[in-house]
């Protein structure tokens, strides 16, 4: 690098360099012209990522350095690839216009766009929020905050490192920005999952956060917002604002306000839940979330808030029953919905619009939109209004009506009105009289040229004579050569061609001046009016993002009640008791993904603080064991989201916690052993019971030996009974029969099993769960069914035989030094000649491929023999 820092280095690049080292952990985009262009580093990345040219090119004497570049007006369909891709983009623009300078362009970094801050609606997914994450770490307490700067929602929490890590998962941010001092302990939360930034470590002090909070939002304390005393969450929050101006967005009016999570008015749902359950996003391949069952929004701030609901589910009773009775109300009033839905899909997308109207980033067509979905608010306005529901009348009351906005977008702004400002025909006719004046003399300059011609044409006899126009010399006169000696004294000559000339005439100039002077004019005056109406608008942000919000919840009430419709849900009842019953509940997303004609098997479940707290269901593996565990959840969770459900009867006693612990979520690329990782997440579960939480426990010790997975699972179940203090609901599925001992010794815990239909030597699930335990595992049946080969099938059972002869018989080696050896003769055959009989029958099968019927008639053969 020394050689290119040489005094021999180029101006351009002298002035890149600077520019460079001010943003180094930054991808630079460089204008040039009519281009960006990256150099370097960043071109080799631009160009694999973009799937652009690289070339090289000499720097002045110095070395010869990479370049890749495109055409500026292709930033929008190129940017979101490269933040996508992960990479932190600096624009780095012209600040000054080319034309009017002497030298070297003034030029400088306009925005810096991460993964976490874009208002770019390629670079954003609509239906999904674009969260920037700050933690802020100290011994036991973490402070996290979450901010969408394209929507202006400013979020703020604080608790363990359990909590802090379950809402990362829940809110999925796309980049997470931390202290620079705790970069080892971030990235050991974070693992490679997440885009991160580190700040500098005197962003992360109170002093300095707290002043920034209060600067913001221009207040002497952050009491009205119910944080003053989130120590490490002001942190986590103030941080964000210093890294918004660090990445040069200067306008943050739309972060109007902050927010806490409120940690107690939401189901705590641990990371391995909302995982396990697949709420928001599924780990399986093609696997599918029960937010794809849910999200019938039609606006996609609905879609974002009902990602939200889903991780944030209700757990107090009045807020809940709002939310059902609305969805009642939808439900039995289709008309209703049918109303709302055609004002609705005409709303888009008002709260990153009105973002965009607070940075002064909105163009003309999208003010349009603005108005548009304006205009569209007034009757949903009026619907809700006019509902026989309190809470539709509630909500209707809180949308303004924003009149003087849109009225004087109606009036003002053309209805067609082009993406850009500087492209003219924005602002109507009748706004402005000088407008109008320089309009009416552009559109008869056209007619005054034609007029020019024609006269000029009539007096010189020139019939190829034509007027055109071009940027180096404005207007002009065209003759072929073949006219050349009938041209006037007075015309002066510009320029000649192979077979022409041009000239200009004295009249001509004046009136292009007067013409172009007409156009600067008119887009001066159009950039001015339209400047103001976004000032206007920016009145209103508050209110409009007020409006985008209830929109937002009316439509994910809609969605549930046409969810319901679809899918025959029925409303669930809530109630303050301890009692959780499900009657034909069925498991939301299963049952829409069976084949046609098959129905879902639907099952009770029941479970109360007394009598049946604890219920262990056995039964084989396939036998819908898992399905049944997770529906029971997503069927408290749908309810308390203030979703109808998929049962034919659901009473709810409200659930504070759900912790799940299902299958083995393999760590094993990361080196635990899945042992360890189930042993953590059970852990975890049972440091955080309390008295209204939902536990389901899968198969849970199968990561080591029978008899170790075995005693660990009868102890956690016999912890969860005689909790001294919570009594935490459980479903415990497991395929160790042995645990069924556990219900004549412990009053609260039932026995259930997924019943098996055994038709000959087939195993049928039923899929259905019945009282009592399973006395044996079916394990080999289903071997079988797999297709292993039948000896390997038939040794197991003789092995599994003779383990089960003796129960009483603890102690697993001696058992298993006990098994019959696969090599002994039947020598009983020697005995007695009814037997030799039986045995050349015996010695005449194949066994490998007789089939159960043929069995048993050779065995009805040989009992004849015996008789």
């Amino acid at each position: 690098m020394a050689k290119a820092k040489d005094a021999k280095e180029t101006p351009l690049m002298k002035q890149y360099n600077t520019i460079k080292a001010k943003h180094p952990g930054a991808l630079l985009l460089f204008r040039v012209g009519d281009f960006y262009e990256t150099f370097g580093e960043d071109a080799i990345v631009a160009s694999k990522v973009l799937d652009i040219v690289l070339t090289k090119r000499a720097n002045g004497a110095a070395a010869h350095i990479e370049l890749a570049g495109f055409p500026h007006h292709s930033l929008d369909s190129y940017l979101p690839k490269l933040v996508r891709a992960g990479n932190r983009v600096a624009i780095c623009d012209q600040l000054e216009d080319p034309k009017e300078v002497k030298g070297i362009v003034k030029r400088g970094v306009t925005e810096l766009v991460t993964p976490g801050l874009s208002f770019n609606d390629n670079v954003l997914d609509k239906r999904k929020n674009n969260y920037l994450a700050s933690i802020a770490f100290s011994k036991d307490l973490f402070g996290i905050a979450f901010l969408g700067l394209s929507t202006g929602e400013f979020m703020v929490a604080e608790g363990n490192e359990a909590y802090v890590e379950k809402l990362i998962q829940s809110f999925a941010p796309s980049e997470v920005i931390y202290s620079k001092a705790f970069k080892q302990k971030a990235q050991e939360m974070l693992k490679e999952n997440f885009s991160t930034f580190h700040c500098e470590d005197w962003v992360y002090q109170y002093d300095y956060t707290y002043e920034k909070l209060t600067n913001h939002f221009e207040t002497t304390s952050l009491k009205g917002f119910g944080i003053e005393n989130l120590s490490q969450g002001i942190i986590a929050a103030g941080a964000i604002l210093y890294y918004l101006e660090e990445t040069e967005h200067k306008e943050v009016k739309h972060i109007a306000s902050i927010a806490r999570i409120a940690e107690e008015k939401y189901v705590w749902l641990d990371k391995f839940t909302v995982r396990n359950l697949e709420l928001v996003y599924s780990p399986q391949d093609g696997g599918i979330p029960l937010i794809t069952i849910l999200d019938q929004t039609i606006t996609p701030m609905g879609s974002r808030m009902m990602r939200k609901w889903l991780v944030l589910p209700l757990k107090e009773k009045e807020p809940i029953e709002e939310r059902l009775r609305i969805v009642d109300y939808f439900y039995q009033h289709g008309e209703v919905v049918d109303d709302i839905l055609q004002y609705l899909k005409q709303i888009g997308d008002l709260e990153r619009l009105i973002s965009k109207v607070a940075v002064a980033r909105i163009n003309p067509r999208e003010m349009n939109q603005l108005k548009k979905a304006l205009k569209n608010t007034l009757p949903v306005k009026e619907i809700l209004k006019n509902s026989a529901n309190d809470s539709l009348k509630k909500l209707a009351d809180q949308l303004h009506s924003c009149e003087f906005l849109l009225d004087k977008i109606e009036r003002e702004l053309m209805e067609d009105a082009p993406m850009l400002v500087h492209q003219g025909n924005i602002i109507k006719s009748g706004v402005d009289a000088e407008l109008d004046e320089y309009r009416g003399l552009a559109n008869q300059g056209k007619d005054y040229l034609v007029a020019l011609q024609q006269r000029e044409t009539q007096r010189t006899g020139i019939s190829s004579l034509k007027v055109a126009y071009n940027k180096v010399f404005g207007y002009y006169l065209e003759v072929t050569n073949a006219h050349k000696d009938k041209v006037p004294q007075e015309w002066i000559r510009k320029q000649t061609l192979v077979n022409a000339e041009r000239y200009i005439t004295p009249e001509l100039k004046e009136y292009e001046e007067k013409i172009l002077n007409a156009e600067d004019r008119m887009i001066a005056i159009e950039q001015k009016y339209f400047a103001e109406l976004v000032q206007d608008a920016s009145e209103y942000v508050v209110n409009i993002q007020q409006n985008a919000r209830i929109l937002a919840t009316v439509d994910c009430l809609l969605s549930f009640a046409t969810v319901a419709r679809t899918n025959n849900y029925v409303m669930p009842k809530i109630s303050d008791t301890d009692t959780l019953e499900i009657k034909d509940g069925r498991h939301p997303v299963i049952e829409r993904q069976l084949p046609v004609g098959e129905a879902y098997i639907p099952n009770d479940i029941y479970l109360d603080n007394d009598s049946q707290q604890i219920i262990i269901i056995t039964g084989p593996n396939m036998a819908g064991k898992s399905a049944l565990l997770r529906q029971a959840a997503l069927i408290v969770l749908m309810a308390q989201m203030g979703s109808f459900v998929p049962a034919s009867y659901a009473r709810i006693g409200i659930i504070d916690k759900v912790f799940t612990r299902v299958g083995a979520s393999d760590n094993l690329s990361k080196g635990e052993s899945t042992f360890m990782v189930e042993m953590t997440e059970t852990a975890s579960i049972l440091n955080n019971l309390s008295d209204r939480s939902l536990v389901l426990m899968d198969e849970i010790g199968r990561g080591t030996s029978t008899y170790d997975g075995i005693s660990i699972a009868w102890s956690i179940v016999e912890y969860l009974h005689n909790h001294p203090k919570y009594r935490a609901k459980t479903l415990f599925a497991t395929h160790y029969h042995e645990l069924n001992q556990l219900a004549s010794d412990f009053p609260k815990i039932k026995n259930f099993n997924v019943s098996v239909k055994e038709v000959g030597n087939k195993v049928i699930f039923m899929r259905k769960l019945k009282e009592g335990g399973s006395e044996h595992s079916f394990g080999i049946h289903v071997a079988q069914m797999a297709g292993m080969p039948n000896p390997v099938v038939l040794r197991a059972s003789e092995i599994m035989a003779h383990l089960e002869k003796d129960k009483a018989m603890h102690h697993a080696a001696d058992k298993m030094k006990d098994v019959p050896k696969n090599n002994y003769q039947l020598s009983l055959f020697e005995i007695d000649p009814k037997f030799k009989e039986a045995q050349e029958i015996i010695q005449a099968i194949d066994i490998n491929t007789i089939s159960p019927i043929e069995a048993l008639l050779k065995l009805n053969e040989i009992k004849k023999k015996l008789d």
